[in-house]
């Protein structure tokens, strides 16, 4: 598969990108795409959500009234789960919602989405993004040029550049990452993927050692 290069001003430059079949056209395993984005998200949550149980909830443990014979439910205390300010039955305890994937899965399911974007005509490779200092406006202006003002872009870049990194910060919607870096979740949450020209050959190294 070839592409055209263009400039940060969205412009052609005329030279074209060559982009592996092994990675950007593939048989896409949308199962893969699920697990990683699964993994991805759960290993972002932080698992401290608690609520108290019978055992817990301060109060009198004497019995309300006696058991039968009232027309009502039945209840031990004024801690009891039918109660408000009572405990809450099968509530949430902390815990880790951390799981292991394959490594080889991994790499599968960024293939695939990577697959997924080039089918929907929404990669774009740009010619190499570096900056003398930090810019806002520049990356800004660069979006702009590609119609993402407004829209999520993934910048995948060689390696980490700190520059380009601070240029993109304070932009909603915009991601920076290096090659080494790019994740399944990344990919498929973006409209477009922009890849730098500089940044293919280290990716595809990455997605098919």
């Amino acid at each position: 598969m070839e592409l055209e290069i263009h400039n940060i001003d969205g412009k052609g430059t005329g030279k074209k990108a060559r982009l592996s079949d092994a990675v950007f056209a593939i048989e896409a395993n949308d199962h893969a795409i699920w697990l990683d984005v699964k993994q991805h998200l759960a290993n972002k949550r932080q698992g401290t959500a608690k609520t108290l149980e019978k055992s817990e909830v301060s109060g009198s443990s004497k019995k309300l009234h006696r058991q039968k014979g009232t027309g009502g439910s039945r209840k031990g205390s004024i801690k009891s789960p039918l109660f408000k300010g009572g405990a809450r039955v099968f509530g949430p305890k902390p815990r880790d919602y951390h799981f292991k994937l394959n490594k080889k899965v991994k790499d599968l399911a960024r293939r695939s989405a990577l697959t997924h974007k080039a089918k929907d005509g929404a990669i774009t490779v740009i010619d190499a993004l570096s900056m003398s200092a930090p810019k806002t406006k520049l990356f800004a202006g660069m979006l702009k040029a590609f119609e993402l003002s407004d829209r999520r872009a993934l910048v995948v870049l060689p390696k980490k550049d700190d520059k380009v990194l601070l240029s993109a910060r304070n932009i909603q919607g915009a991601r920076v990452v290096s090659a080494a870096e790019v994740n399944t979740y990344d990919i498929m949450n973006a409209h477009r993927v922009l890849i730098a020209s500089e940044a293919i050959a280290p990716l595809e190294a990455t997605l098919t050692k």
